[in-house]
């Protein structure tokens, strides 16, 4: 049973021949009184702050936990992101290998119509020289028939003013 500072004060006792002193019981009823009063309204002040400080308390359990949430949340979003850039430098370098074999095939096909090129062109000139010395070769012949037509021609020249000259013939 609990006893309040009302209680306390309200209580009366009964009286009898010899018992203690009034006075003295009142007094030590009204001290009594006045110090459950004062522990009563320290249990109140007490019960008041611990329910706030437990309602804060509540408070900094639930931003614990937003951060928390939070925390993992961002980690899993770094995460996501560093896979994502992980997947697109790949990508990245994947299109750069295949544009550089790209290339490397386009210098390659080039070389191979460009010594198809210096082929012909060696063809060509091979053509060219065989009919340049051709016709050198024929000229240098009829230079030569010339040069024996001009022999012939002296000597029948050199035949008939030896004739004319009165030689035999």
């Amino acid at each position: 049973m609990s006893v309040s500072r009302i209680d306390l004060l309200n209580h009366s006792f009964s009286k009898s021949l010899r018992g203690y002193t009034t006075d003295e019981v009142d007094r030590m009823m009204q001290e009594a009184a006045d110090a459950i009063g004062r522990l009563s309204e320290e249990k109140a002040a007490l019960a008041g702050q611990v329910a706030r400080l437990e309602e804060r308390l509540s408070e900094f359990k639930e931003r614990e936990s937003t951060l928390r949430d939070t925390l993992m949340t961002t980690q899993r979003v770094t995460a996501d992101l560093k896979a994502s850039a992980q997947r697109e430098a790949q990508l990245i370098i994947d299109a750069a290998h295949s544009k550089a074999e790209n290339l490397i095939n386009q210098g390659q096909l080039r070389l191979a119509r460009i010594q198809e090129d210096i082929a012909e062109a060696r063809k060509v000139k091979a053509q060219f020289e065989m009919k340049v010395r051709a016709v050198v070769q024929q000229h240098l012949r009829m230079l030569d028939m010339s040069r024996e037509d001009d022999e012939e021609l002296e000597a029948a020249a050199a035949r008939i003013a030896g004739r004319q000259k009165g030689g035999p013939a």
